[in-house]
């Protein structure tokens, strides 16, 4: 579908979010990569940190054996850095990591020693340069999020509810917001691009419910669009049952069971995406190995519900669903933050 060259207004738009992280000349940039990486994309942020005078340097690692017992995407926790010291003492040195794993760091278990030392960290969503051309990060946006991250700390429940049959009931007490609008310009901050969602990790025992995901929501584990209906009822966290016909709930059933972890039930985060630029019927443009599907978390309005690791509720998995969905009518306590998919308030 595309031509995989340098272009000089792709190299302009990673030094637009560079900019937007306060780099500046004599900075110093790790650039995190695999040998299984968008090489496109590493060279651009090569290209781009040079323009700007940033001391740049390479750390290439051999992408390690598949372990899973089923195919692993779009997790946030590459295991790429295999807990290497020297790796992460170089990365944690740099002023910023530009993470171009092929799953990202996000979850990594070596992040937080990565940060300790002031680093911050953004990650380059495994996406074609086109998608990332489409959503650079806009400041204006910034504020909305920070805005929906202090509504979803102060709040002590949240409720989802769809004319599908959605119904979930999530106790947000004692729960930390947070959100991600596609740039890092502080020490120890983390971010990837692109951006534009606000999200929680759940304490333990707090989600309860059931969650309709409709024909035309999406499944990014498998990069596809439902076409029939799939139920989850959800107990304490857990997924119960799975209901549905056909091939959208026959492989999410399959999926799921194959890790043999009963963490891979359980709830990773919920949250609600914000990205106005962010388009939900993208995912239709584009070849599998194009794309990523960050986009598909962030468009504005969708309910975002992950299964998987949360390590507030001190649960790891590898197994992993990120589900938005749309539709659906949003509640922190008594105010409406999302309308039938439609952002409302301070939030637009």
């Amino acid at each position: 579908m595309f031509a995989d060259r340098i272009e000089g207004k792709w190299i302009d738009m990673f030094c637009a979010v560079f900019g937007h992280c306060k780099l500046e000349p004599g900075d110093t940039a790790a650039i995190l990569s695999e040998t299984q990486s968008r090489d496109l994309n590493v060279h651009l942020a090569e290209l781009a940190l040079h323009r700007l005078g940033v001391n740049a340097f390479h750390i290439k690692l051999v992408s390690p054996a598949q372990s899973a017992p089923v195919a692993v995407r779009s997790t946030g926790a590459s295991d790429a850095v295999q807990g290497l010291e020297p790796v992460i003492a170089a990365l944690g040195a740099a002023t910023i990591v530009i993470d171009c794993t092929v799953e990202g760091l996000l979850h990594a278990p070596e992040l937080p020693h990565i940060l300790k030392g002031g680093a911050r960290l953004l990650m380059v969503s495994n996406e074609h340069p086109d998608v990332l051309e489409r959503l650079l990060p806009d400041p204006e946006l910034t504020p909305k999020v920070k805005a929906g991250i202090r509504m979803l700390s102060d709040a002590a429940e949240m409720t989802v509810t769809s004319s599908a049959g959605t119904d979930l009931r999530i106790d947000l007490a004692d729960t930390r917001g947070a959100g991600v609008w596609g740039y890092c310009d502080k020490p120890g901050h983390v971010a990837h691009w692109p951006g534009g969602l606000v999200l929680c990790f759940p304490k333990a025992g707090a989600v309860n419910g059931t969650l309709v995901m409709d024909a035309g929501d999406v499944n990014l584990t498998f990069k596809r669009y439902l076409e029939r209906p799939v139920t989850l009822t959800i107990e304490q966290d857990y997924v119960t049952e799975i209901a549905g016909t056909g091939v959208d709930a026959d492989l999410f059933r399959e999926y799921i069971s194959a890790w043999g972890d009963r963490e891979a039930y359980a709830v990773s985060h919920v949250g609600w995406g914000m990205n106005p630029m962010a388009r939900w019927d993208s995912l239709a443009m584009y070849d599998k190995r194009d794309i990523n599907g960050t986009e598909l978390r962030a468009f504005a309005g969708n309910f975002l519900y992950s299964t998987g690791a949360n390590e507030t509720a001190k649960r790891y998995t590898a197994g992993h669903f990120d589900l938005p969905v749309r539709n659906c009518t949003i509640r922190l306590d008594d105010t409406v933050i999302v309308d039938g998919g439609v952002l409302q308030g301070d939030l637009v």
